[in-house]
């Protein structure tokens, strides 16, 4: 049998990117969060995908936006769609973090080896949790926390994007087949899956096809 491995998918282009790396390698459960968030079409993207690569998808609920703090999940603070100093406020306070506690528990229920997230550290938006030393630290709270990591076989915590530039992930993404077109990265999409061409996560998925010299497939609203 295969290695099994949790694989977080939200449904845009990295985590996409990430699920497909992991399929070459691993027998994959995903995992996506129904969190508050505003835009829920990179989650229906999530499940297209999931359904087409005939993997199973678990969808986990939490309510982050009762908290608010980010304009991910506060709909009364606006997306900005100009470059900002500094960490942006679209950053969600400790997502990461609960995101791959909710791995670590299905990995453990599981029987999987290890959980595959799509961070990056090159061209990202300056979120603390993106950079490698949250990964180290997170790996090393596993290693104590976890019945597999005290039996001497802690998880694996995989991250082929960490230090790939856009373009870079999206050519890794065409070599295993991934059709960008399904994926939705946009902080604001529209009902249809739109993008608004304007926010943080546009402004890099549009400069990394430019980079990689791969024509765009991204729906955009109409000007």
């Amino acid at each position: 049998m295969r290695p099994r491995a949790i694989v977080l998918l939200s449904g845009g282009l990295d985590s996409t990117t990430c699920l497909a790396w992991a399929q070459a390698r691993y027998e994959c459960i995903a995992l996506s969060f129904m969190y508050g968030q505003r835009s829920t079409t990179e989650l229906d993207a999530a499940r297209t995908l999931t359904t087409q690569a005939g993997v199973e998808h678990r969808v986990i609920n939490i309510d982050l936006g009762s908290l608010g703090g980010s304009a991910l999940t506060d709909t009364s603070i606006e997306i900005p769609e100009e470059e900002q100093a500094g960490i942006p406020i679209t950053y969600v306070p400790a997502r990461n973090t609960i995101f791959l506690s909710y791995a670590l528990a299905a990995a453990e229920v599981y029987g999987a080896e290890a959980i595959v997230i799509g961070i990056n550290a090159v061209d990202y938006s300056g979120y603390p949790d993106c950079r490698p030393e949250f990964i180290d630290a997170f790996a090393n709270m596993a290693r104590l926390a976890t019945k597999v990591g005290i039996e001497g076989k802690p998880l694996k915590i995989e991250t082929p994007l960490l230090h790939l530039s856009k373009a870079n992930i999206i050519r890794l993404g065409i070599e295993h087949g991934v059709d960008y077109s399904q994926t939705v990265s946009c902080y604001q999409a529209d009902d249809q899956g739109r993008a608004c061409g304007k926010c943080d996560s546009c402004r890099l998925r549009k400069q990394g096809f430019i980079d990689a010299s791969i024509a765009d497939p991204t729906r955009y609203t109409p000007l």
